[in-house]
């Protein structure tokens, strides 16, 4: 194989062994990883990361999803970190000369239940001692006043739900607390783990049926801010019901259909219906911080893998996050058990990999990217291909013709040891599709939709490229205008070279859903414009004879 070559040798004896235990047997230190990582990294933007020339070097190192924490800032903040992103998008495209799409995700509050803010201002702090007693109380002059006696939380039903001998957590589940008695407009409790505790902290009430409402009055407001702003997606979070992502879905209404919705797993609710949130939402968001509060700690990979196994089921993209690169928030790299983390949400199958505090507030963040984008290409490599492309094709039969088309891509790029799959995608249902099949190579998706070319970042393996040339009145011309275009931005980014052997998916006419057309083409020898790539080549039909 010449070592020019951009096609996906890397751990293929691992990669196509006949049962598991050879698979893992298989498995080299040495081995190469793939040039091109898969899984794509979200970042949450904060003091840390929000000018544009840090978000402009983060996009360069890997991140292709900016999330915006809305538990946290003001409208003015939350608008002049879209700007920066889009402006240091502006700037990366301007510096590489291809135009790099990154997605805009908005991460709602959610129903979600915290404390107020201390005597001493936002970021005062106190300690809470074990043993002492403290009241978790509703009255409103505590809610800027709290103190060690006398902490308020933003629930008022909490004094008619939780009963004496519940255990409360409080900030990520640093502190506990344990019910004594109920009083009219407090909760007494005895402190059980004490520490420092700051303002607006997080409250956990583990198996108690909370009834607050699917989607907060500022969650509403936040959502139609979004909308106005132009983000690609919502991360909604303490999904508990269907029904919950339907209301979001009508919020949204005609200027915001096409924002993607994203379900975060958060408690013990949403993991009973989780197959109504998976078939109602646009995907699912693992959030182990919450979620390892509401359930035992050792069961939160128990539900990890769950999540993700239905959602590539489903062919919904699934994301992993909280506390994957925790440490490297104060150090330069991660402890051994984080990287082992990422690369075993990749293995698991998540589409996603998400970094929180340690990109918005960390003292690394451009090294936290670097990190995660290095663990998600050799943990792709490690992949059990030949049982994975068998099992998720076994799980739902095709059920329509773009479905085939799908699954025939993708054995015929394992078969033709394709360095690349090229799309031309509308809607992006096609790459969607090849997507959920799980190529080992990259899915180069064509498409004249610069939200359509964002949102595909959710999706594994998707390499988004934005098509915006007036289109041709000739519609085959058209096409092969697209695929020749896609060539060639693929190539200039290395995504394959001189004579790597490809697949193109195209459609055989005009308008979303008619993808029902596969080629296998080689790269040429000389490349010097768009003209020099031959797209004539194979059907699926030789190419899977072969």
């Amino acid at each position: 194989m010449d070592d020019r070559s951009s096609v996906p040798m890397m751990q293929m004896r691992a990669a196509m062994a006949p049962n598991f235990l050879d698979h893992l047997c298989e498995l080299k230190i040495d081995s190469k990883a793939s040039y091109v990582r898969n899984s794509s990294i979200i970042c949450t933007i904060g003091p840390a990361s929000m000018d544009v020339e840090t978000l402009t070097q983060m996009i360069e190192t890997g991140m292709n999803v900016a999330r915006l924490n809305f538990s946290h800032g003001t409208y003015e903040y939350h608008s002049k970190v879209i700007a920066n992103v889009k402006e240091a998008e502006k700037n990366f495209s301007m510096k590489t000369g291809v135009f790099t799409p990154i997605a805009i995700a908005l991460d709602t509050k959610g129903p979600e239940i915290r404390t107020g803010i201390l005597e001493g201002g936002p970021t005062a702090e106190i300690e809470l001692v074990k043993e002492n007693t403290i009241r978790l109380t509703v009255v409103k002059e505590y809610a800027d006043q709290s103190n060690a006696d006398y902490l308020y939380v933003d629930y008022l039903n909490i004094i008619k739900v939780v009963k004496p001998g519940n255990v409360i957590y409080i900030d990520d589940g640093l502190i506990s607390v344990r019910v004594k008695q109920i009083m009219p407009t407090s909760v007494e409790c005895i402190i059980e783990n004490g520490g420092i505790l700051g303002s607006k902290k997080g409250v956990n009430l583990p198996g108690v049926n909370v009834d607050l409402p699917a989607v907060s009055e500022k969650d509403k407001a936040d959502i139609l801010f979004g909308v106005e702003k132009g983000v690609d997606m919502i991360f909604a979070s303490f999904i508990r019901n269907g029904e919950a992502i339907v209301e979001i879905k009508k919020l949204l209404g005609e200027a915001g259909k096409n924002i993607m919705v994203i379900a975060k797993i958060e408690n013990h609710q949403g993991m009973e219906r989780l197959d109504e949130i998976i078939a109602a939402s646009d995907g699912i968001m693992v959030a182990r911080g919450d979620l390892g509060i509401e359930i035992p700690t050792e069961k939160v990979f128990l539900a990890q893998k769950s999540i993700i196994a239905k959602c590539n089921k489903a062919g919904k993209p699934a994301i992993c996050a909280t506390q994957m690169l925790e440490s490297m928030i104060k150090k330069p790299r991660p402890t051994r058990a984080e990287s082992s983390d990422v690369a075993n949400a990749v293995l698991d199958g998540a589409d996603c990999v998400m970094l929180s505090g340690e990109t918005a507030k960390g003292d690394y963040p451009l090294e936290c990217v670097k990190v995660m984008a290095n663990i998600c290409k050799e943990a792709e490599a490690a992949i059990w291909h030949k049982e994975l492309l068998q099992s998720v094709s076994k799980a739902i039969p095709p059920i329509d013709a773009t479905h085939s088309i799908a699954i025939a891509a993708v054995e015929a790029s394992a078969k033709a040891l394709a360095a690349a799959i090229l799309v031309i995608t509308t809607t992006g249902r096609s790459a969607h599709l090849i997507a959920k099949y799980r190529p080992r190579c990259p899915i180069i998706a064509v498409t004249r939709h610069i939200q359509v070319a964002r949102q595909a970042h959710l999706f594994r393996a998707i390499v988004p490229i934005y098509y915006d040339r007036l289109a041709s009145l000739d519609w085959l011309k058209d096409t092969e205008d697209r695929v020749k275009f896609g060539l060639k931005i693929a190539f200039e980014k290395k995504y394959f070279t001189y004579g790597d052997p490809l697949i193109v998916v195209t459609g055989w006419k005009q308008g979303g859903g008619f993808t029902n057309t596969i080629r296998l083409i080689y790269c040429p020898d000389t490349i010097h414009s768009e003209n020099d790539f031959n797209v004539d080549g194979p059907d699926a039909a030789e190419i899977l004879s072969e």
